[in-house]
C-alpha cells in the first residue's frame, strides 16, 4: 500500500502568501489613492464654487451700482452707492464688501444700517481680496476685482488643501 502525501509544501505556502500579500498591497494602495483623490477633488470643488459665487455676487452688485463711494473704498474694501436694499423713504443706499471675522479671512457684505453678513462658507477662507478703481475714457469708472480663496485645512493634510485665484473687471453704470 502506497501512502500519498497530501497537503502543501512549505515553499508552496510561502509563494502563495507572497502573491496574496502583493495583491493586498496593490488593492490597499489603490484604495488610499482613490480616497486621497476624492478628498482633494472635494476640496477643489468647494473652493472653486465659493470663489465663483463670491466673485459673481460682487460683480452683480457692482454692475447695478450707481457708483463707487470713494470715501470708504480702499484696496481691500469696496463701497457702492446702489438702489438695491433701499431703506424706507430713501432713493439710494450704500453697501460694502470687506474682509471680516476675527482673522479677517471671511468676505462680508454690509448693507447700510445693518449688521455684516458673511458670504463664504465655513470650509473656505479668503486669502487675498483687492479692489482697484479704473477710469475708462476718464469718466466711466470700472472696477477690477482680484480674489483668492483657499480651503480651511486645520489638519495640514495636503488632500484637503485647495486654492484658486479669480479676477474680473466690471464697469459701473453710474446713473
Amino acid at each position: 500500500m502506497m501512502i500519498k502525501n497530501e497537503g502543501f509544501t512549505l515553499i508552496e505556502i510561502i509563494v502563495s502568501l507572497a502573491i496574496f500579500s502583493f495583491i493586498m498591497i496593490v488593492v490597499v494602495s489603490f484604495l488610499f489613492a482613490t480616497n486621497f483623490s476624492n478628498t482633494r477633488s472635494k476640496a477643489d470643488r468647494e473652493t472653486q464654487e465659493n470663489a465663483r459665487r463670491l466673485l459673481d455676487q460682487i460683480v452683480y452688485e457692482a454692475k447695478s451700482a450707481k457708483g463707487i463711494y470713494t470715501s470708504t473704498t480702499t484696496s481691500s474694501q469696496l463701497s457702492l452707492e446702489t438702489t438695491h436694499y433701499l431703506p424706507t423713504g430713501e432713493t439710494t443706499t450704500y453697501i460694502d464688501f470687506f474682509l471680516c471675522g476675527s482673522d479677517l479671512k471671511s468676505l462680508c457684505l454690509k448693507k447700510e444700517s445693518q449688521n455684516p453678513i458673511v458670504l463664504n462658507s465655513d470650509s473656505v477662507q479668503i486669502t487675498s481680496l483687492t479692489f482697484t478703481t479704473l477710469l475708462n475714457n476718464g469718466t466711466i469708472p470700472s472696477l477690477q476685482i482680484a480674489l483668492t480663496v483657499g480651503s480651511k485645512n486645520s489638519s495640514s493634510d495636503p488632500a484637503n488643501s485647495a486654492s484658486i485665484s479669480l479676477s474680473s473687471t466690471v464697469s459701473i453704470r453710474s446713473n
